[in-house]
């Protein structure tokens, strides 16, 4: 078959690092080594915390920098007394692309539900913002062979309802939570089985043509030294890169890697 069409998206999830002065100088230098043909076949976004988004948007478009504005989680109601929580809509007039729905420290962490995620992921998309839903098993559910079962659990309950041009615009996260941060990545197979059956899940809730059409990163432990043998699969589309990302240099060397490469599935 034809090489995958789908473009990758590599992103930077800095989680709760850098203040806005450090945020400045990380995309800055970011900008002045990024070059046109680092981001001709790839779009790339930066996640900050909320306190840096404002900082983040100014310079990305005064500079033109090449890269989106990201953000790592929102409340699912637009306005309203919820104290210390950040609503799509003021995320939509950060001019912010793309927000992570469900990322496994919001489940484990902050008791984030099914529904919560589904809620969340519905906000964004209604203020035309795009969701990187995230999915992924533990260490225990592996070991018990549940991997495919929760993988399956967390699709359908974020994507219930939602239609098929609705879901191809998606980009769903696959983040192994016993990978994340721990420096244990999944082996690119390891990654490759669990993105296909994603795809072959999103096909069965929202026929072929979303299948063929969502991106699916990878995230959990990335490096510059593995990021090409993620991405060297035919269903991985793009990863979902945590500390390497807070270092400029360690980041574009990921976004490097994802040159364009020859898929033997589309």
């Amino acid at each position: 078959m034809a090489p995958s069409a789908r473009r990758p998206l590599v992103s930077g999830n800095w989680k709760m690092h850098h203040d806005h002065i450090e945020a400045l100088h990380t995309i800055r230098d970011l900008g002045l080594r990024c070059k046109p043909e680092d981001v001709a076949h790839v779009d790339v976004s930066v996640h900050p915390p909320f306190t840096d988004l404002r900082t983040a948007q100014t310079l990305i478009e005064a500079e033109r920098i090449p890269v989106a504005l990201g953000a790592q989680h929102c409340n699912d109601h637009d306005r309203g007394a919820y104290t210390g929580e950040v609503s799509p809509q003021m995320l939509a007039r950060l001019g912010v692309r793309y927000v992570l729905v469900g990322h496994s420290e919001r489940r484990q962490l902050f008791a984030m539900s099914d529904e919560a995620v589904a809620a969340t992921l519905r906000a964004v998309l209604r203020h035309e913002m795009t969701p990187i839903c995230c999915v992924g098993e533990t260490a225990e559910e592996r070991a018990a062979g549940h991997t495919d079962a929760r993988l399956a659990a967390q699709l359908t309950a974020a994507l219930d309802g939602l239609d098929a041009v609705q879901i191809s615009s998606l980009v769903i996260a696959y983040e192994p939570i016993w990978a994340i941060g721990t420096g244990n990545a999944a082996t690119a197979v390891d990654a490759e089985d669990a993105c296909l059956f994603v795809r072959q899940t999103i096909g069965e809730l929202a026929g072929a043509e979303a299948a063929a059409s969502v991106r699916v990163q990878y995230g959990g432990s990335v490096t510059a030294e593995n990021a090409g043998s993620f991405l060297a699969e035919p269903d991985v589309d793009g990863l979902l890169v945590g500390g390497a990302s807070l270092d400029a240099g360690s980041f574009l060397d990921i976004v490097r890697a994802s040159r364009p490469v020859q898929r033997t599935r589309g």
